[in-house]
Order: structure tokens, then sequence, then C-alpha cells
């Protein structure tokens, strides 16, 4: 029981509770969606791009606690980032799952879900925000097209 207390400790659940930028965007330029096999946790975003930066960001949260707190870290950071900014994003809380350090700011809120990072089965949820931001940064051509699976 105390291994799900620091799972979902109050920090991950005020997270989960207060997501911001949720709906939709009335003319995205960009749209992707990330669903964890494991659970069935989707995330969907929209966003719109300006001089190369995200301007306008919206999030549906169809995830677990850990889903919803990455998605709500990741809505409180996420206007204003580049394309380049989001994959590092990505890539720093991928390490830390792994015991690597805490990301940078704008992104140091995630260590919020730092537990996660003894429960690999869960990870995938965790990344879930940040992997559909990444689709929708590809599908508005910020990012290269994803490399075929199976290749």
């Amino acid at each position: 029981m105390t291994d799900l207390v620091k799972l979902y400790s109050t920090q991950v659940l005020a997270l989960a509770a207060a997501i911001p930028h949720l709906g939709r965007l009335p003319a995205p330029q960009g749209r992707g969606v990330a669903r964890s096999p494991t659970c069935g946790s989707e995330v969907a975003v929209e966003l719109c791009l300006e001089g190369g930066r995200i301007s306008e960001f919206a999030q549906e949260v169809q995830a677990c606690a850990l889903g919803q707190a990455a998605a709500g870290v990741l809505g409180g950071a996420v206007l204003g980032r580049s394309p380049d900014e989001i994959w590092a994003a990505r890539a720093d809380l991928a390490a830390m799952l792994k015991g690597g350090p805490v990301p940078a700011p704008p992104f140091a809120a995630f260590e919020a879900l730092r537990a996660a990072n003894e429960y690999p089965h869960r990870h995938a949820s965790v990344l879930l925000a940040l992997d559909a931001t990444i689709a929708a940064l590809r599908d508005a051509g910020a990012l290269p097209p994803a490399p075929a699976s199976g290749a």
C-alpha cells in the first residue's frame, strides 16, 4: 500500500486534477494521438505554431492519474516551446523514468512523477502527452515523420 501512496502522491493527484488547455482548437495546424497499449490511456493534442514555436495548444486526456499528471505538467509549460524543446523534454522524461536526472526547466515539474521509475509498465502512460505532442508537431510539418515501424 505504501508503494501506491508514493506513486499516487498528493502532488501527482493535484496535477491530474488541474490539467491546463483541455479541449480542442478551432483550427489546429497539427493533431496527434498517443495511446498506451498497456492500460488503454489516450491523449490527443492539437496545436498551432507561430515563428517555429507552439502558440496554441489543446489536449483531450483520457488517462490514468499518472498520464493526467504528465499532461498537467506539459500543459503548464508547452506554450512558447519549440519542437526541439518538446523532443528534448520527452527524452529527458524517459531518462528520468530510468533513474536519470529531472528534466530541466520549464519541465522540472515532471519530478512529481519520479516514483513511476519503479513501475516500468507505467512509463508509456507517463510519456503519452509528450508523444501526442510530438505526433501533432509531425502532423504540422514541424518535425520529420516518424520512422516506419518494422524497418
